[in-house]
C-alpha cells in the first residue's frame, strides 16, 4: 500500500504562485511515474503534468510553460511549481503515483485562483 499526502493549496490572486507538494508513505519501490492532475468544479481529473521514472516530463497544454514538475527521490515527494497563475486553473488538484499494476491517489488539495 501507498500513501499519498498532498500540501501547498490555497487562495492566490491571478498572476500569482503556489508549490503543490505530494509526499509518498509505504511501499514506495518500483514507481513507474508521479503525476498530478485538477479536477475543476462539475468536470472530469485531467492531467497536468506527469514525470516518469527517468526524468522525462509531460504536461497539458494549457500549463505548459507555467508549471514546472519535479521529484526528489530522497524525501519520496513530487510538487508543482505553479506560476502565473489564471481563474481557470482552479480545482482541486490531486497527486497520482503510478506502478506496473497499481495506481494511488491522494486526498486532494484545493487551489483557487481569484482576484
Amino acid at each position: 500500500q501507498v500513501q499519498l499526502v498532498e500540501s501547498g493549496g490555497g487562495l492566490v490572486p491571478p498572476g500569482g504562485s503556489l508549490r503543490l507538494s505530494c509526499i509518498a508513505s509505504g511501499s514506495t519501490r518500483g514507481i513507474h511515474s508521479l503525476a498530478w492532475y485538477r479536477q475543476a468544479p462539475g468536470k472530469q481529473r485531467d492531467l497536468v503534468a506527469r514525470i516518469v521514472n527517468d526524468g522525462e516530463t509531460d504536461y497539458a497544454d494549457s500549463v505548459r510553460g507555467r508549471f514546472t514538475i519535479s521529484r526528489d527521490y530522497a524525501k519520496k515527494a513530487v510538487y508543482l511549481q505553479m506560476d502565473s497563475l489564471k481563474p481557470e486553473d482552479t480545482g482541486v488538484y490531486y497527486c497520482k503515483l503510478v506502478k506496473p499494476l497499481e495506481a494511488y491517489w491522494g486526498q486532494g488539495t484545493q487551489v483557487t485562483v481569484s482576484s
